[in-house]
């Protein structure tokens, strides 16, 4: 077996290519084919921006987070409307919007992106309650 080294690392590799291909990818084949991650929801996915009653929410919950995270000696104005708000689905929302920064009688425009979900499902009862959903990621400020 010493005398080859190279023989021996070629027959295991060969083997573990077998293995990967015959026995490990129809698994996982047969696994992205089920329902195992099929969420169903009456909230679906939008490639267009879309305006109803949660995407609303979703933006005023946004602009929350935002103030939330700046300076006491900052006074921030938001537009009345998001530029577009995305539905991902399952009520996961992407809110695109501008707001205003003054800090010392100087005002900066700045736009933000933020990923947004709500997470009771179709239970819509508990929409307006800011504890029902959560801020998943936001953008920095791009500042104009």
């Amino acid at each position: 077996m010493k005398k080859h080294p190279v023989l021996l690392l070629i027959i295991g590799l060969g083997l573990l290519i077998a293995l990967q291909s015959e026995v490990v990818m129809p698994l996982i084949y047969k696994v992205v084919q089920s329902d195992l991650f099929l969420v169903e929801s009456k909230d679906e996915a939008s490639q267009m921006p879309i305006s109803n009653n949660m995407t609303a929410l979703a933006f005023g919950y946004c602009n929350a987070y935002v103030k939330s995270n700046l300076e006491d000696d900052e006074l921030v104005t938001f537009q009345e409307k998001p530029i577009n708000v995305w539905s991902l689905g399952n009520y996961q929302y992407v809110v695109n919007a501008e707001y205003s920064i003054t800090k010392a009688d100087q005002t900066t425009t700045s736009k933000y992106a933020c990923k947004i979900s709500y997470k009771n499902g179709d239970q819509l009862e508990g929409a307006e309650d800011i504890k029902n959903w959560t801020v998943d990621g936001l953008s920095e400020p791009n500042q104009k």
